[in-house]
């Protein structure tokens, strides 16, 4: 029984690097977690005494003069989901560069300390955090996207986000 077990060992240690060998270098290196200076799940990620009506108004200056899209990224500090997006980002270098070429991201505070209720109320219901509201350079809404359908396991999945960017980036920007 021992000698079957070593031969089955090897035979998946064998498929084992055979998969990884066939994997493409590219998809590798797009891979390939960014050193991170600090735990993001130590960040504060959301400031509940910022004023989302004054951060609006600054990302429409900035997305209008940059031709992007505006983000309105509503979570917490206390939502392991939040974190985990943050996480997502700050591990996938390519994915964070579209997005930042794409959209100006304004983190929107909702706890106990601050619901931003008043600025919310302008916006459809939230089913659930982190969520995420696209609005165009001038501010209009233009979609609002449920993160849970951007998720994979206990993260996010990889091209269900690029599909999300590819599909609200802004059509002007020459990718």
């Amino acid at each position: 029984m021992r000698k079957a077990s070593c031969v089955m060992v090897a035979s998946w240690a064998l498929i084992g690097w055979a998969a990884l060998l066939a994997w493409p270098a590219e998809a590798a290196v797009a891979e390939a977690p960014a050193a991170k200076a600090a735990d993001v799940k130590d960040q504060a990620l959301y400031d509940p005494e910022a004023d989302p009506a004054e951060q609006l108004a600054a990302a429409i200056e900035e997305a209008t003069a940059s031709g992007r899209r505006i983000i309105l990224e509503v979570g917490g500090n206390w939502c392991i989901w939040c974190h985990h997006l943050h996480d997502f980002m700050a591990d996938h270098d390519g994915i964070r560069k579209l997005w930042d070429e794409s959209f100006v991201t304004v983190n929107v505070n909702v706890s106990p300390e601050n619901r931003n209720e008043t600025f919310l109320g302008a916006y459809p219901e939230i089913p659930g955090y982190p969520h995420l509201f696209v609005l165009a350079p001038d501010g209009t809404l233009l979609h609002s996207q449920n993160t849970g359908d951007l998720e994979r396991g206990e993260s996010y999945s990889r091209a269900s986000m690029l599909d999300f960017i590819s599909q609200w980036a802004p059509p002007d920007l020459g990718r």
